[in-house]
């Protein structure tokens, strides 16, 4: 396997490395057709793969001491087109026939997937190294509105603590 170095990474796979780390959020969760409204707090453990050719995510949320989503995201840059991707698999199980693509705007990456069910748009903004937001909303088929799903802050944590408590 021929695993590039970090060095030799373009500026636009560099910039992923952003999402790389043990994270804890504090997240505000909508009410949906999906879910009932109320808090979340979550785990988010993100490491660089192929040599930071792509970074390998793995988020669980938590609602009354229960996990009650999980996903894992396979975040990348299509140097072709220009754009961000993210493959994202999660507990509600239904299977991406394409993946989120999106763009930066200074320190705010917003990618966009579309499915039969509508569109989904996810922000996340980093504030520094240590922290970040994300706020993911849904537009339903046939909807000009978008729809808030889940809004939350994620500080850097030792990633020893992951999964405990």
């Amino acid at each position: 396997m021929n695993a590039a170095s970090f060095s030799s990474l373009s500026a636009d796979h560099q910039r992923l490395q952003a999402l790389v780390g043990a994270w804890r959020g504090e997240e505000e969760v909508s009410g949906t057709q999906w879910t009932d409204a109320g808090t979340a707090t979550s785990e988010v453990l993100a490491e660089a793969q192929f040599g930071g050719l792509f970074v390998v995510q793995r988020y669980r949320q938590r609602r009354d001491g229960t996990v009650s989503f999980g996903a894992h995201n396979v975040f990348g840059f299509d140097q072709q087109s220009g754009a961000v991707t993210m493959h994202q698999f999660d507990s509600m199980g239904f299977v991406p026939a394409s993946p989120a693509t999106g763009t930066w705007d200074g320190n705010r990456l917003t990618l966009l997937r579309s499915s039969p069910r509508g569109a989904a748009r996810v922000s996340y903004d980093f504030d520094g190294s240590d922290s970040y937001r994300m706020r993911l909303q849904f537009q339903p088929v046939g909807s000009d509105g978008w729809q808030d799903m889940v809004s939350g802050l994620y500080r850097r944590v030792p990633p020893s603590v992951i999964g405990e408590g």
